[in-house]
């Protein structure tokens, strides 16, 4: 503190008299009373502000990387699922190559096997209809010949020729 002057007069910058003491009591006090009931509770209320503050920060932090944990798996298993699908329908695709290869066999099996058949079937019943066909027309050129011969053969002719078809008969 700095004293008055030296010669005692009020000249000085602060002069210690008793109201000045009082007031230094006062304030002391006041600090004290404040510090006491109002800065330590509010400086209490603040830290913990400031506590629960870091706290839904941490717990914020805490979700966000949760959420991009489960984003991440979620595109995952995008990623699986559309490989999958992708290998399914490539699969498919094969199948249904596959399947139309094999029909496509089996037609051509089945025409060729129909048609062998109807090449069988056809040169069977040429060679019936040749067989029946030349038995028709032998016994047609039998009947022809034998009414020929009936017209032009004689009476003795007929029996030489008799004769000879006995003879036959009897050789064989």
């Amino acid at each position: 503190l700095v004293l008055a002057t030296e010669g005692g007069e009020g000249g000085g910058l602060i002069e210690i008299n008793r109201s000045l003491v009082i007031q230094l009591v006062n304030f002391l006090l006041l600090l004290l009373v404040l510090s006491r009931f109002l800065y330590r509770p509010l400086l209490a209320t603040l830290e913990g502000r400031s506590a629960a503050i870091k706290q839904q920060l941490a717990e914020a932090q805490a979700a966000r990387e949760e959420a991009q944990r489960q984003l991440a798996e979620l595109e995952g298993r995008l990623r699986d699922a559309q490989a999958e699908a992708q290998a399914v329908r490539e699969r498919a695709v094969r199948e249904a190559a596959a399947l139309r290869e094999r029909l496509t066999a089996e037609a051509r099996q089945e025409a060729t096997r129909l048609v062998e058949a109807a090449q069988v079937e056809i040169a069977h019943a040429t060679r019936q209809a040749r067989t029946e066909l030349r038995g028709e027309i032998g016994a047609l050129a039998i009947e022809v010949a034998e009414h020929l011969i009936r017209k032009s053969l004689r009476g003795e002719d007929h029996q030489r020729l008799v004769r000879e078809a006995m003879a036959r008969i009897g050789a064989a």
